[in-house]
């Protein structure tokens, strides 16, 4: 939807001078648009989400809707995708550290348990035993090179020989299958999809004497982003098209002529979420420090990029049309509410201001709402505009909800 000024304060006076819109919309388009991409070259592709990205409910039931898996890494994510209805045989549980009553919960309802470390094969031999009337399906987190410049700390070095111990070991249990090899690494470069690519279908080769159920290249795709966003990142910024033809491409080439070809997961987060929220901050103060124009927000860098990658997001400032009072600014920043000196939100904004404008900030979606730290205030309610009205998806957090665990 295009907001404007009156569509912003019409929201504000109900919800405040600062939230987040949501767009499902253009969170649904993201995700058939990805997976019709890697389909193209291999139809067998399925999408699991990444919960960790932007866990938001609402969002989590659409990936279900849609026919997706959830890609969880802790009992608290695994939580929400029961609660939002999916099936445990449509969970991927991923991650360094794994609940162990959660892991069983996953591996028992059919889902699979991605095995991360060593450490890990003794609980999954012991869930074995325990359950000798069922076929446990489990798949192996595996690291090897792709060319990233990076030693990623995840999943076992396949070139070890406790990979292939632990292989061995696994496969001498009755009731253990390796239903899926995995990979993950966090380059975006659409040079490193490739190497994954034909890296896990090397392994495939040299692992199973059979055919696994499915091969998981994991996540780190880059999202739809406007110009002046790409521009900044110093490199080129992928399609969902250019991944496919790297990876898609590759998978199928090699498994070319088989009819019990593996099904192909990846594990998108930002590529589906990242354009799919925005966040409004109302303009509280503008003032000048030695030379420097500086306006302050109600909002902080944290709530937009809590990971302070230092980069610009795309932005409209809405200003009331009835209002003479904007000045023009040149090299103007926009500064925080916290106490945090390097709290900015955006720098070396050019063009008209004044105190009471909107300023909307694009492209927050990805990690915002879920690495936002309890610091200085609650956060901010995320609400998305209907054909209806406002639906509220969060609302604003109030003192309770962060101290209600603390003893006074």
């Amino acid at each position: 939807m295009e907001l404007n000024y009156n569509i912003i304060k019409d929201i504000s006076r109900s919800h405040g001078d600062a939230f987040y819109l949501l767009d499902t919309e253009q969170f649904g388009l993201n995700y058939h648009e990805l997976l019709a991409a890697f389909r193209k070259y291999y139809p067998e592709t399925h999408i699991a989400y990444s919960y960790k990205t932007n866990y938001t409910p609402r969002l989590c039931r659409m990936i279900e809707d849609m026919g997706g898996y959830a890609e969880v890494v802790s009992d608290m994510e695994l939580e929400i995708a029961k609660r939002v209805g999916v099936p445990m045989e449509k969970i991927h549980f991923n991650g360094p550290v794994k609940n162990i009553d959660a892991a069983r919960e996953v591996i028992l309802g059919g889902g699979i348990v991605n095995l991360d470390d060593y450490s890990e094969v003794p609980a999954v031999m012991q869930i074995a035993r325990e359950h000798p009337e069922k076929t446990i399906s489990i798949g192996i987190r595996c690291n090897f090179n792709v060319g990233d410049g990076v030693v990623s700390r995840f999943g076992f070095d396949v070139e070890k020989p406790a990979f292939t111990q632990m292989l061995h070991e696994l496969k001498a249990a009755e009731n253990i299958q390796i239903a899926g090899l995995h990979c993950h690494f966090a380059s975006r470069r659409q040079e490193t999809w490739k190497p994954r690519a034909e890296g896990m279908c090397r392994l495939v080769d040299e692992c199973s004497p059979e055919m696994p159920d499915h091969i998981d290249l994991g996540g780190g795709l880059f999202g739809k982003m406007k110009n002046s966003l790409k521009a900044q990142f110093g490199m080129h910024i992928p399609t969902y098209k250019e991944y496919a033809q790297e990876a898609a491409a590759t998978v199928s080439k090699h498994f070319e002529g088989l009819d019990n070809r593996p099904k192909l997961f990846i594990e998108p987060g930002s590529a589906l979420v990242g354009d799919a929220m925005r966040f409004v901050a109302r303009v509280k103060s503008i003032k000048d420090i030695r030379g420097k124009a500086i306006a302050t927000l109600m909002g902080s860098i944290y709530n937009i990029n809590p990971t302070l990658n230092k980069k610009n997001p795309p932005i409209t400032v809405m200003h009331d049309p009835t209002d003479g009072e904007a000045a023009d600014y040149h090299d103007l920043d926009f500064a925080g509410f916290t106490c945090i000196e390097s709290d900015y939100l955006y720098r070396g904004y050019n063009g008209p201001l004044a105190i009471g404008d909107f300023v909307v900030f694009e492209n927050v979606g990805s990690y915002s709402v879920v690495l936002k730290p309890p610091f200085i205030l609650p956060n901010f309610p995320v609400l998305e505009i209907t054909d209806h009205g406002i639906d509220i998806i969060k609302r604003q957090e109030t003192f309770d909800d962060l101290f209600h665990t603390f003893n006074f």
